[in-house]
């Protein structure tokens, strides 16, 4: 569908399917046999970053990998792309199976891909399928954010978060044909779609976070253990003890991202390396990344930054839109659900996302981490359907 609106050109979106040509898979191979271990001494506990002995064994499961069969499943969801001005947005979507399915876009962030959303497509879409009420069907479209796998390669625009909102909308409204929905993101993902409320008030039905609403509350450096309640004890320590996760990585990101990327899209092991350590991390696993994900879903996150060669332009946001993030003093009129899960990076007080945001959801979750439709996909699930059912005609 390609229509005009507001003078914006039209687009038009595409079929579209992954297959990674033979060379690539012949050349990471190649790569991978070829690796050049790096001395290491006293990281056994992962002190110093990524361990030789996880990285090994991740070696030897991704050159057993079967790329190919992984491909077939990944294309048993349909894919689009379309062209925004040359910046290419790569999505899926998939319809919902009830009565009257409510759009719905769901955003990553950094580490993630769209992958990281594959577990809540088919319940959120086909409720029935998975024991639920079809009232609660979704039509759901999850795009790779600009710069991330399929949505390469990037132009010189720089990658701002108002910029992506703004593609968002242009992509549920003007492609896709939707004139109101619900938006859903994590990490970046949390920061695009709390920009959409700046952007596309009038199209959405309601916004949910599941990584902590930073952007809400004008940053984590505004916040004081006093503002915390008697029932968030010891969330402003764990902020506290994961800050130092996202400085080791958040300053090279902003300050130098293009020379990191030389070296990450020359070595997979490399790259492995950078991306599984955040994600060990932010992860509510104990340390050990198999309790929690999957060694076909770590090595498919992995490739599709490896195969598309995407890894700079991934991180091409921190330089271009840290600086211009929205302060956090306009309030968010659009109704606001959060999920807090325990082991997320930041933890941050209800009253001061109610003082920010029309706040009509917050629920605190058992288990999870930053990725949380990757590693509680059931819990986002329902979540979902409790925030948007009383939204879905307007209330």
């Amino acid at each position: 569908m390609a229509t005009e609106h507001d003078g914006r050109s039209a687009v038009r979106a595409v079929p579209f399917e992954i297959h990674v040509p033979d060379a690539e898979l012949d050349d990471l191979a190649a790569r991978l046999r070829a690796t050049r271990w790096a001395p290491e001494a006293g990281n056994e506990d992962w002190k110093y970053g990524a361990t030789g002995e996880f990285l090994r064994e991740l070696v030897d499961g991704w050159l057993a990998f079967d790329w190919r069969a992984q491909e077939k499943k990944i294309n048993e969801l349909p894919h689009f792309r379309a062209d925004f001005d040359g910046t290419p947005i790569h999505f899926v979507h998939q319809r919902g199976k009830g009565p009257a399915p409510l759009p719905l876009i769901l955003s990553h962030g950094w580490p993630w891909t769209f992958w990281d959303w594959s577990e809540v497509v088919g319940p959120l879409t086909d409720p029935a399928a998975y024991g639920g009420d079809p009232a609660d069907a979704f039509d759901v479209v999850v795009p790779s954010m600009p710069g991330f796998a399929f949505s390469s390669p990037l132009t010189e625009k720089p990658v701002t978060v108002r910029w992506i909102a703004e593609l968002w909308d242009q992509l549920m409204t003007d492609v896709l044909g939707y004139p109101r929905y619900g938006a859903v993101g994590g990490d970046w993902g949390e920061v695009v779609t709390t920009e959409l409320d700046r952007v596309a008030r009038d199209h959405l039905a309601g916004l949910y976070l599941s990584t902590a609403p930073t952007t809400l509350i004008g940053g984590m450096q505004t916040l004081k253990p006093e503002e915390y309640a008697p029932d968030e004890a010891g969330w402003f320590d764990h902020t506290q003890q994961m800050m130092r996760t996202i400085l080791s990585h958040g300053h090279v990101h902003i300050l130098d991202p293009q020379t990191l990327a030389w070296a990450l899209n020359d070595s997979p092991v490399g790259l492995a390396a950078w991306l599984m350590e955040r994600r060990r991390a932010w992860s509510d696993c104990s340390g050990d990344l198999s309790s929690t994900y999957s060694t076909e879903f770590l090595l498919t996150t992995i490739s599709l930054y490896w195969f598309t060669h995407s890894f700079g332009s991934s991180v091409r946001v921190y330089a271009d839109a840290t600086a211009a993030i929205a302060d956090g003093t306009e309030h968010v009129e659009t109704p606001v659900g959060v999920g807090v899960f325990p082991a997320d990076v930041f933890l941050v007080p209800r009253e001061r996302v109610a003082a920010a945001a029309n706040l009509q959801h917050w629920s605190v979750q058992p288990k999870g981490g930053h990725f949380a439709p990757a590693e509680q996909p059931q819990a986002v699930v329902e979540e979902l359907r409790t925030f948007f059912r009383p939204l879905r005609l307007g209330g």
